[in-house]
């Protein structure tokens, strides 16, 4: 069997642990004699693994108690219309910072529904830093205030959460979740594509203060009301059964192999460590995000040559690293080193680009 090192942005690799447990669960579920896939998500035995994985969830990511946990479709792109109709409903009015292509498509469809400031935005340098952000310049009466917590394609991260007062804040954790703990209670809701660190792709998890529930806009669709799934524990119609079975699978594997997000943030760092500090030293290979802003996650980089950087991504899929190639929009290359990527496939990236290196001075 081969398996290759994916650096894929998303969907990206899955923890080969949860991957043979659900292979061999694939036929049989427990002695359902079900696999997953094809059993009813109202049996019994489909109830059991939906609050599974709603229980771990609570559990690694220690989600207070006023909280709810919805499994939705959709994939993150939904939530830029479903955070605005479900929240920008009081005075009509939500901040947004601009760091890269999500938190720009969630502020021009929130605009759609109401006032849109972007209070500062990274665009004038092709996204590659945190912008300084300045309380004064912050709508006082917000409904909510939006970041994107991890911007994928361009590899940056806010280490620093905005000072909001007492305007709720709002995150897109899809590229960082699950990577490192984070303190819940300091949001009103977060929401993640799953197809990153948590499942395959198909899921969508939110999780919501209780209340920032209720007040949707009359015109919302009824499966784009947070209340709705709230209300029917995220079974008013057909959820995405099997990726929430494995999401149930990698928090298993988060728990109980990994050791919960202290011990995966450790490990992250020191896979980060090891790209970033090649990097530093390379005489051809650079990053292109300010240092203090950098991601755990996303390492985009380039040689400065576009014809190098193109040989540099075939040779790289010629020795099993996968999907390296930095996304359209940015060009180079990028490697997205997600939780379930091991130490080895970092370290072994790094001895291939010194190898690079020396063969293309």
């Amino acid at each position: 069997m081969k398996r290759v090192y994916n650096f894929s942005a998303g969907p990206s690799m899955m923890p080969e642990p949860v991957l043979r447990r659900a292979a061999a669960e694939m036929l049989d579920y427990e002695g359902s004699g079900q696999s997953v896939m094809e059993m009813s998500h109202r049996s019994k035995v489909y109830e059991g693994i939906i609050h599974s994985a709603e229980s771990l969830l609570r559990e690694v990511m220690g989600i207070p108690d006023n909280y709810k946990v919805l499994f939705l479709q959709g994939g993150a792109s939904s939530q830029f219309a479903m955070v605005p109709m479900n929240l920008m409903t009081k005075n009509n009015k939500a901040d947004f910072v601009l760091t890269g292509q999500w938190a720009t498509k969630a502020y021009k469809e929130a605009a759609r529904y109401g006032t849109a400031n972007v209070v500062a935005s990274s665009k004038d340098k092709t996204f590659s830093y945190i912008p300084e952000l300045n309380p004064e310049v912050f709508t006082k009466d917000a409904d909510y205030f939006h970041i994107c917590m991890n911007n994928t394609i361009y590899g940056t991260k806010f280490h620093q959460l905005p000072e909001t007062g007492n305007v709720p804040l709002v995150a897109d954790i899809s590229s960082c979740v699950l990577s490192e703990p984070i303190d819940v209670s300091k949001f009103a809701l977060l929401y993640a594509g799953a197809q990153k660190n948590m499942a395959p792709a198909g899921l969508t998890v939110v999780i919501i203060r209780e209340d920032m529930i209720g007040h949707a806009m009359d015109i919302t669709p009824t499966m784009f009301n947070y209340q709705t799934h709230a209300d029917n524990g995220s079974m008013f119609n057909t959820p995405p059964c099997y990726a929430i079975y494995m999401c149930m699978l990698v928090l298993d594997w988060m728990k109980n192999t990994v050791g919960g997000l202290e011990e995966m943030k450790k490990i992250n760092e020191k896979k980060a460590g090891l790209l970033y500090d090649f990097l530093d030293n390379s005489k051809l290979f650079h990053g292109t995000v300010v240092a203090k802003d950098r991601s755990l996650m996303n390492i985009p980089f380039v040689t400065g040559n576009d014809e190098l950087d193109a040989k540099f991504v075939k040779k790289a899929g010629e020795h099993d690293f996968v999907n390296i190639k930095g996304h359209r929009s940015v060009g180079g290359m990028r490697a997205s080193i997600y939780n379930a990527m091991p130490v080895e496939g970092v370290e072994k990236l790094v001895q291939f680009m010194a190898e690079f290196e020396k063969n293309n001075r």
